[in-house]
């Protein structure tokens, strides 16, 4: 191989995903050569996986970084094709009467959170990224060889029947909790099943949903119908795994009837469900040791951390890696004349501002698995307790939806586009 048979980047980004891509579009403005390598085809073949019929949850900081980064407005001007407010947040214990509410206008914000479907939000990331010259798309591709060196990573990819060479001072990987690429550089990970299993899918009910997402806390696992538009709301059903075969068998009469069972008749009758589909669920973290050995990586989204959702967090702690890492790439830009995206202090720098945040994010969702999953009469009732402690004092409340916001305490140092600042 010649050193002419080598494209140079920048950044070379492995994954287009819902990450992948916003990570590129993060860092475009900054004028940094970008390569972005997806092995599926983008959505007008209906086949990238995490442009599908499933529905993102936005905590409000995760709105403030796309509005940082231009993106906001295009995704609300979806407000009648895939794209719904949260008002209100809906908290109970099934068959228990505790319960906590919590109110966008009483935290002073026009929303809590958002329900995008992903498949809206990869349509917007992918057009927005055809606008940049600086971002080449290569896809469908396929990695064939990966190696960092001090200097610099080479990547050799199959694209469009040929390999193409090509080389950056930083890989960014954000191919997904299954992610090859780590494990191709020998990047290990933890990971524990967590026994349960998400059931998603899309039902109409007989009252509209008038902006409010439930959470309901089953002895199964957590139950989530959040509101969608055309008065839709998607539900993420967590069971047992010995659980799921038998729920996903049953006819949609006989699912809608022990669906009511489980979430009650606060919006009444379930009327209508849609397509349904399983995704086991499991707690990974980052071996830290295998990682500190690699040059020029730095890890984000899922490929970072997979945590359960019954906070739905999982997506908005990957934008808050890329709000992160964008934030210290372009200080770098900015400091220095010929700056270096991929040198060791700053992805160590990244690493370390955001263990807190993942750490955080991982024992908050672990907590109420444990804690609402346990039958105990004892404990049944001091969690009632805390759920009518936080509906009645304002305090504990606000810092709730501080948390579930993406803007506590909690998730440690928040970057400048978590406040809305723009990195340019």
């Amino acid at each position: 191989m010649t050193k002419q048979s080598i494209e140079h980047f920048d950044i070379i980004i492995v994954g287009g995903g819902m990450a992948g891509a916003t990570m590129a579009l993060a860092l475009a403005p900054l004028k940094l050569s970008i390569a972005v390598i997806e092995a599926h085809p983008y959505q007008e073949q209906q086949t990238q996986p995490s442009f599908d019929d499933r529905c993102l949850a936005l905590a409000w900081s995760s709105r403030q970084i796309y509005q940082a980064m231009g993106i906001w407005d295009k995704l609300a001007a979806r407000d009648d094709d895939g794209f719904t407010a949260i008002k209100q947040i809906h908290v109970s214990d099934r068959g228990h009467l505790g319960v906590t509410r919590l109110d966008h206008q009483k935290e002073g914000v026009a929303a809590l959170g958002y329900v995008v479907e992903s498949r809206v939000v990869g349509e917007v990331l992918l057009h927005e990224m055809k606008q940049y010259d600086n971002i080449q798309l290569f896809c469908p591709a396929t990695i064939e060889q990966v190696k960092t060196r001090s200097e610099q990573v080479t990547v050799n990819v199959q694209f469009e029947q040929k390999t193409k060479n090509m080389s950056a001072a930083l890989l960014i990987i954000a191919d997904g909790v299954n992610s090859e690429t780590r494990a191709f550089l020998g990047i290990q990970t933890n990971q524990q099943s967590y026994a349960q299993t998400a059931v998603i899918a899309n039902i109409e009910t007989e009252m509209p949903h008038q902006n409010v997402a439930y959470e309901r806390f089953t002895n199964s696992g957590p139950l989530a119908v959040l509101p969608l538009s055309r008065n839709r709301c998607s539900l993420v059903w967590t069971a047992r795994d010995d659980q799921v075969d038998d729920i996903m068998a049953l006819n949609d009469a006989d699912f809608i009837s022990v669906l009511q069972q489980r979430f009650g008749y606060r919006l009444g009758q379930i009327t209508k469900a849609g397509r349904r589909a399983a995704y086991p669920l499991m707690l990974m973290t980052i071996n830290n040791d295998t990682l500190a050995h690699q040059n020029r990586v730095a890890l984000i989204g899922n490929a970072a951390h997979g945590v359960h959702p019954v906070a739905g967090q999982g997506f908005n702690l990957g934008l808050r890696d890329i709000s992160a890492l964008a934030e210290l790439i372009a200080a770098e830009m900015h400091t220095f004349k010929k700056g270096d995206p991929g040198n060791k202090a700053l992805l160590t720098a990244y690493w370390n501002w955001r263990q807190a945040d993942i750490r955080q994010v991982t024992n908050i969702t672990n907590s109420l698995i444990k804690v609402f999953s346990n039958q105990s009469t004892t404990l049944a009732l001091l969690r009632n307790s805390g759920l009518l402690m936080t509906d009645i004092i304002s305090p504990l409340k606000h810092a709730v939806a501080s948390e579930a916001m993406g803007s506590g305490m909690l998730q440690g140092k928040l970057s400048k586009m978590a406040v809305g600042q723009s990195l340019c």
